[in-house]
């Protein structure tokens, strides 16, 4: 029963910002990593950024240097800050989480149903 919902996807002006966040609610464990990916019409779902449970972060080369990720690990909330924002970074953003419901079970992925971030003049 656990879900993950985002919020933030808007329309902006190329070199703008926009800040997605998501949030886990339900029955939670345990979250391991958290992240976001994304998917443009015709291309292959992609990993944006991601911030495991020591707080490490990875980012793809395309985003790095303008999107900035965050996580609140005492409200199950992670954020991605972008800026400087480009006609390339629009896309379907889609939050993604390993959670586990249960001491005794693994961790499995958890996906939210995507907001749209749309980049044009």
């Amino acid at each position: 029963q656990v879900q993950l919902v985002e919020s933030g996807g808007d329309v902006v002006q190329p070199g703008g910002s926009l800040r997605l966040s998501c949030a886990a609610s339900g029955r939670i464990f345990s979250i391991n990593s958290m992240g976001w990916f994304r998917q443009a019409p015709g291309k292959q779902r992609e990993l944006v950024a991601r911030v495991g449970n020591t707080s490490n972060i990875m980012y793809a080369d395309s985003v790095t240097g303008r999107f900035a990720i965050s996580r609140d690990y005492a409200r199950n909330r992670v954020h991605l800050q972008m800026t400087s924002l480009k006609s390339e970074d629009t896309a379907a953003y889609y939050c993604r989480s390993q959670i586990t419901t249960s001491v005794h079970r693994g961790y499995t992925p958890s996906w939210g149903p995507g907001t749209q971030v749309t980049v044009s003049s």
